[in-house]
């Protein structure tokens, strides 16, 4: 039974550096363009920084996987195609790619180059992930966060495709990127500009005891001046409904996999993933380095693991709306 490799998020250099640092066997990044599902100002990489990023973690034995994940718009193939381009050419060790028709540009001009189902092809059932492996040669399949762990499981039993999942981060009620209710509000999405409300769109409103948030002209959310902000989402916004104020939709909290490590190792994971390429380098080096050492006991000593007060603390610190859950994984209701 093979350890999980931890893959960690890079928004930056910085950021790379410190997923390699503390312990990241894989780093995932992107370029800066709309290629990509994290598409906000400020992240990603130009050629400079990645082929800096690229000598820094292959000098240390690390690899570096580069996410061209979003869906090509109409007219504008030749974006992901120049993105696969110069992934070859910058020499990552993998391309994680959702839209098949760039998976099958892939494939056939750069046949040497591992390629990875990303998360945003919803891919939730080993017969989807089987086609892709028949048509364009993934290795590697990253599953959307809405299968419990029998079902990751199960899917694993029909598959030589390798499986990631999840193992820390922000959670989405929507299916992986295919978020209507960005689109309904901007008419974008994470799946067609790399955005989840696009910056642009985003209007804080200060005033003397409370500051509304608007996205596009709507009222999501409302903080006193006691509140920390969030980043603005609609699906994590608070509405009125029926005279009650409250997280109509989903309150913010972060998946943590911790207590259940054993059992991922067990079902034969191959990679476990942490979320937040636009969070900090502090967040993603307190996260890397909590996870390394819970993977590695987990992994050496299943029968004696348990979570360490510190892991849990550290990773509760960084944790979205300070709270934390097992999403789909555990649904004690089936």
């Amino acid at each position: 039974m093979a350890k999980p490799q931890l893959v960690c998020p890079a928004g930056s250099l910085a950021a790379l550096k410190a997923a390699v640092d503390n312990g990241a066997d894989d780093v995932y990044l992107g370029f800066r363009n709309d290629t990509n599902a994290r598409n906000f100002a400020g992240l990603n990489f130009d050629d400079k920084a990645l082929a800096e990023g690229i000598r820094y973690a292959h000098q240390r034995g690390r690899k570096v996987l580069a996410a061209i994940n979003t869906y090509a718009q109409a007219g504008r193939f030749a974006d992901w195609m120049a993105s696969v381009d110069k992934a070859a050419e910058l020499g990552v060790d993998a391309v994680i790619i959702a839209d098949p028709a760039v998976l099958d540009y892939a494939t056939k001009t750069h046949p040497q180059m591992r390629r990875h189902l990303s998360v945003q092809a919803s891919a939730t059932s080993y017969e989807a992930i089987n086609f892709c492996r028949d048509r364009f040669g993934i290795q590697r399949a990253v599953l959307p966060r809405v299968l419990t762990l029998a079902q990751v499981e199960n899917v694993i039993r029909h598959t030589e495709v390798e499986i990631e999942v999840f193992g820390f981060g922000s959670l989405c009620v929507m299916n992986e990127g295919r978020c209507w209710l960005s689109s309904w509000a901007t008419g974008e999405s994470p799946n067609t500009v790399g955005a989840c409300s696009p910056a642009k769109y985003v209007q804080w409103e200060k005033k003397p005891n409370e500051m509304d948030v608007r996205l596009n002209g709507i009222l999501i959310d409302r903080y006193g001046n006691d509140e920390n902000a969030g980043y603005p989402t609609i699906c994590k916004g608070r509405f009125e409904v029926a005279g009650e104020t409250y997280y109509a939709m989903e309150e913010p909290a972060s998946l943590n996999v911790l207590e259940m490590l054993p059992e991922i190792i067990r079902i034969g994971v191959s990679a476990i993933k942490v979320e937040g390429r636009q969070r900090s380098p502090t967040y993603v080096a307190q996260v890397t380095r909590n996870l390394r050492q819970a993977i590695d006991a987990a992994y050496s000593a299943p029968e004696r693991y348990s979570v360490k007060p510190v892991w849990a603390a550290e990773l509760g610190k960084v944790a979205e709306g300070s709270q934390i859950t097992l999403g789909a994984y555990n649904r004690p209701w089936r």
